[in-house]
């Protein structure tokens, strides 16, 4: 499996419409595409001091790498651009891909 994480730092001013935008919209047209198991927002404790706003890391997790290279290619380029037009400079991001090596769970 392999985690596509989109980090996000969020400018207050937009931060509650972006919030709003990945629950009503975002996430659930993603899941729609197919290629994801489970989309995870998560927020960033502590990181507010250094740019003013809220910081997230948003983990797509594919069963494999196939499935995320046909969202890269099928899909990835209109969901950034969507992005862009709604948010333009007020969100800053980077991309990063994670593969799960092992999973532990509590017993």
């Amino acid at each position: 499996m392999i985690i596509y994480n989109v980090t996000s730092a969020i400018d207050p001013s937009v931060h509650e419409k972006w919030l709003q935008y990945m629950m009503d919209k975002h996430v659930p047209e993603i899941m729609a595409t197919g290629k994801f198991s489970k989309i995870k927002i998560v927020k960033v404790l502590g990181d507010e001091h250094h740019h003013g706003g809220a910081t997230y890391s948003v983990q797509y997790t594919a069963d494999s790498r196939e499935k995320l290279d046909e969202y890269y290619r099928d899909h990835s380029p209109a969901f950034r651009a969507e992005m862009k037009q709604l948010f333009g400079e007020s969100i800053l991001q980077f991309r990063t891909e994670l593969e799960i090596i092992q999973e532990f769970l509590s017993v």
